[in-house]
């Protein structure tokens, strides 16, 4: 998306008005929300608060040349609700800070915070306040999301045990299937002119409108068997050794077992690309990693089936001494590289 030139300053009090008029719901939760020097709001007595942050910086999580504003805002909220996702919890208010560069108008701003609350609607998440400043090095959001839980009842990624069963939601790879053909990696002429209408549109609605899996989420933490979660965020080889190291572990992915849209697959065989090193590597498809004992597979599943929710089983739990490792087609086992996003790495 090409940035379009302000016309006039963005003046910040008119726009916090205009935000508050737009975004704001009363709500019995919500005892003073956007206007006051703190929000004060009232959760369930006896339970748990689940609070999670994420600072998104253009360039580096985002272009906008390639994603609208409405999309950056959109991808914003799904990525801290994703978050609470992974904790079993219930989202329920929404903190946002900006700051904006000259080059931006008061309808993008405005398009942003649609695109946040468009993805909190479903779940009722209240917007109950933030900041807003100046900026002279493009566009920053940080996101605030406040969750809660029963006491006592939250999943972490420590508590992984050897013989646990590996599973994940949905389809791996798409977001980044999608991210590639938004920033033109592959060229024309290496295929992805192939590429199907319907599986480039699929591919690029993962990445710009992905979906936190929250209703899993919360369920899977009322069943009481999982014994550790996490959102896959930035890949699932970097994300797998998070719960790995929280829980002192190892573990063995099976390859052919992973998870793969149609079109995700399309895409890869007209790329030329490893379908399964996307899978592994990619981020932001917002998919829940998880562990559940051996002896509680079957009731899960069943479970899940009734409720329409995707699972796959993709591995096991295995001794830290094993480390972590991948499964291969003729019964070969190597390590899983770490494939995953990662801030301040040096790029080899």
């Amino acid at each position: 998306m090409a940035r379009r030139k302000a016309t006039q300053p963005i003046q910040e009090f008119p726009l916090i008005r205009q935000l508050q008029r737009r975004f704001e719901r009363k709500s019995s939760s919500v005892v003073t929300g956007i206007g006051d020097d703190a929000a004060v709001v009232s959760i369930p007595a006896g339970d748990w608060a689940v609070l999670t942050t994420d600072l998104l910086t253009e360039g580096v999580h985002f272009d906008l040349r390639t994603a609208s504003p409405a999309s950056v805002g959109y991808r914003a909220a799904m990525a801290n609700l994703s978050d609470v996702a992974a904790m079993g919890a219930v989202p329920r208010f929404l903190l946002v800070s900006i700051a904006i560069p000259s080059s931006l108008r008061t309808t993008d701003i405005l398009a942003l915070y649609d695109g946040l609350m468009t993805a909190c609607r479903a779940y009722k998440v209240r917007l109950i306040g933030g900041d807003t400043s100046a900026s002279q090095h493009g566009l920053f959001l940080s996101i605030t999301l406040l969750g809660t839980t029963k006491r006592r009842k939250v999943l972490l990624r420590k508590g992984a045990r050897i013989g646990d069963s590996l599973y994940v939601t949905g389809t791996l790879g798409d977001s980044l299937a999608g991210l590639q053909l938004l920033s033109n990696s592959h060229a024309q002429g290496t295929g992805t002119s192939r590429l199907r209408p319907a599986d480039r549109k699929f591919l690029i609605n993962r990445h710009l409108r992905p979906t936190a899996r929250v209703r899993e989420g919360q369920w899977l933490n009322q069943t009481g068997v999982v014994t550790s979660a996490i959102d896959v965020s930035d890949g699932l080889s970097g994300d797998l050794r998070h719960i790995c190291n929280a829980s002192h572990v190892g573990a063995e992915i099976d390859v052919s077992r992973l998870p793969l849209s149609p079109a995700c697959q399309s895409y890869a065989t007209s790329t030329k690309q490893d379908p399964v090193a996307l899978a592994l590597a990619g981020g932001e498809d917002y998919e829940l990693l998880f562990t559940v004992p051996e002896t509680h597979r079957a009731r899960l599943e069943r479970a899940a089936s009734r409720r329409n929710f995707t699972l796959t089983r993709i591995g096991h739990i295995c001794a830290a001494s094993l480390g972590i490792h991948r499964l291969l087609g003729n019964g070969r086992r190597e390590p899983l590289p770490a494939l995953s996003y990662e801030h301040f790495r040096t790029p080899n």
